[in-house]
């Protein structure tokens, strides 16, 4: 074989895996743009349905498609396309109404047109107390080996979702607030750790434009601390027990 042939093959090798990597690359931009997105957990406001350290995929089909849905959001259109109303009791992932940037996520407790009002650290929606029932405590333990106690309650919402929120003191600064009128075309939001969220109850309603999309399922988790890429710790470190858990 002669040299120019051993080069016109190691060219064609190389220009095969260019494609290769530019149709994978394609392939996941497509995908976490209308199917599915990866976000992880850096704050404790939804525990214990979410941990620090978890990892989750996102449906961005749930509610159809808004600028937001796009990397940088650059399709310059207003509302969404192809829609479905977030239903109450979500785990949804939005930007942050106060600069249309950051990623939060919380749960939707209010509707457009609810009203909504916490009082001695109950949910109020419509002027009916939602359904909140004490049950085993949440035990948490820090690096250094101390552990915490605290009040865990299962609460059911007008349309039968339930799940648990963390009470850490029974008289936090907002577990009495006003009554909240929701805006058509808004959602008021909460964090399930009620006494370590900043929600709706501090930056207000969130438009249905900003949405990104649905919490659905975790496909890892790793101790608070830790990071994902240090492998040799997995064995003691990846909260197995949490991976492929449903939201």
């Amino acid at each position: 074989m002669s040299v120019s042939e051993n080069k016109k093959e190691s060219d064609s090798g190389f220009y095969e895996t260019v494609k290769v990597v530019v149709q994978a690359l394609l392939l996941a931009l497509v995908v976490r743009t209308f199917l599915f997105q990866p976000f992880s957990i850096p704050s404790g406001s939804m525990k214990d349905t979410l941990l620090i350290g978890d990892y989750l995929f996102v449906s961005k089909y749930s509610y159809g498609y808004s600028r937001y849905s796009f990397p940088f959001g650059l399709p310059p259109f207003s509302g969404r396309v192809w829609s479905a109303e977030p239903e109450r009791g979500d785990v949804a992932v939005f930007k942050l109404p106060r600069d249309n940037a950051t990623d939060y996520i919380k749960r939707v407790i209010g509707l457009p047109g609810d009203t909504v009002q916490m009082i001695d650290g109950v949910v109020h929606i419509n002027g009916e107390p939602a359904k909140r029932e004490r049950i085993d405590d949440y035990i948490e333990q820090s690096p250094s080996g101390m552990v915490r106690r605290v009040p865990r309650y299962r609460e059911t919402l007008p349309n039968g979702v339930s799940y648990d929120t963390l009470d850490i003191s029974p008289r936090g600064n907002l577990d009495n607030t006003r009554e909240y009128k929701v805006p058509e075309g808004h959602y008021f939001m909460m964090g399930d750790n009620r006494d370590n969220s900043q929600d709706s109850r501090v930056f207000g309603y969130v438009p249905f434009e900003n949405f990104i999309g649905r919490a659905e399922i975790l496909f890892f988790s790793i101790e608070e601390g830790t990071a994902a890429y240090e492998i040799w710790t997995w064995p003691w470190t990846v909260r197995w027990n949490r991976i492929g858990r449903g939201l």
